[in-house]
């Protein structure tokens, strides 16, 4: 269904009645009740945060295939029950709500003229959580929204999608040798074996990928990070708290050293909160935390965490922003 189609409903009232054509006869509904019926449709699904859904009243019978005739300045529409309970969201729910509602909606295999402008104006309509572009091979899904805005040391003030490749791109080594010298920015993946990946990236979006300034480590001392600095940054490896949430295997301060985390990637990335089966989605895959003198972090195919030598080729899943 089309954004503009339910951009025409009529302003509603709770009493309102909707007709609603179902698998046993077309029947009436108020429309207070049908808000809590379409609710209560997703309610066994990755769908809402924050909402309490024993409050919350079914209808018995409302499928996600039922039609619902909605009157419209143009006439009346037929759309399904589950596009319905979208289009309520997509009217209504303040922006920054979009990273906690959870759709996964294929959003084609191309991104439309209006979609780009409604990631540009910082509206994001008709996008939610987990919604995503199959273009080539590869499925490119939406993990948050505005990340990184006000992040860098020059301020990031783009409205942006954070996307990730739902599985790896490809297989490559984080450093020839088991060394973690130099930090993240001093490894092969940071100066060479990226570069694949930000070609099919660039292949897939175009000039909607965007620049921003990102705090990355470039020196490892006994085992530790020891410095970093700003880099300006486009396609990058997540790092532990972006997957998530916490550090697990990144060094922590012992009493002595006091460790800086080098990154503004500081919280975990939404769709991995809301829907934490898709952290691995059964692959492997690096991440960009130094462990040790030898040692780079990675997310576990079998659902751990873990770390291995720096000179393991394993998967390349990046992280980059779209506006």
């Amino acid at each position: 269904m089309k954004i503009t189609d339910y951009q025409k409903v009529q302003t509603l009232d709770e009493s309102n009645i909707f007709l609603i054509d179902g698998n046993n006869g077309t029947k009436t509904i108020l429309a207070s009740n049908l808000a809590k019926a379409l609710i209560g449709l997703l309610s066994s699904k990755d769908f809402i945060s924050g909402v309490n859904l024993s409050e919350l009243t079914q209808i018995n019978t409302l499928s996600a295939d039922d039609k619902l005739l909605i009157g419209t300045t143009d006439g009346n529409k037929a759309i399904g029950a589950d596009d319905a309970l979208f289009a309520i969201l997509d009217a209504f729910v303040p922006k920054e709500q979009r990273r906690m509602i959870y759709r996964g909606k294929n959003l084609g295999s191309v991104i439309t003229e209006e979609q780009k402008a409604n990631i540009k104006n910082g509206t994001f309509k008709g996008f939610f959580l987990g919604d995503y572009w199959s273009i080539g091979s590869y499925t490119w899904r939406i993990v948050d929204f505005d990340y990184w805005y006000n992040c860098g040391d020059t301020a990031f003030t783009k409205s942006h999608l954070v996307i990730m490749p739902d599985k790896p791109l490809y297989n490559a080594q984080m450093n020839e040798t088991n060394i973690t010298t130099g930090g993240y920015t001093g490894s092969k993946m940071y100066k060479e074996n990226l570069n694949q990946a930000k070609t099919l990236i660039s292949s897939a979006f175009g000039s909607l990928v965007l620049t921003r300034r990102e705090y990355l480590t470039n020196a490892v001392t006994d085992g530790y990070p020891s410095a970093g600095a700003w880099f300006d940054s486009s396609v990058e490896l997540p790092n532990e708290i972006m997957m998530y949430g916490s550090l697990v295997f990144t060094p922590a301060c012992d009493g002595k050293i006091v460790v800086n985390r080098y990154t503004t990637g500081k919280t975990q990335l939404a769709l991995f909160t809301v829907v934490p089966k898709m952290i691995s989605n059964r692959s492997t895959f690096w991440l960009r935390d130094v462990v040790s003198s030898a040692y780079f972090a990675y997310v576990n195919g079998y659902g751990g965490t873990s770390y291995d030598n720096a000179s393991n080729s394993y998967g390349v899943r990046p992280v980059f922003a779209i506006g």
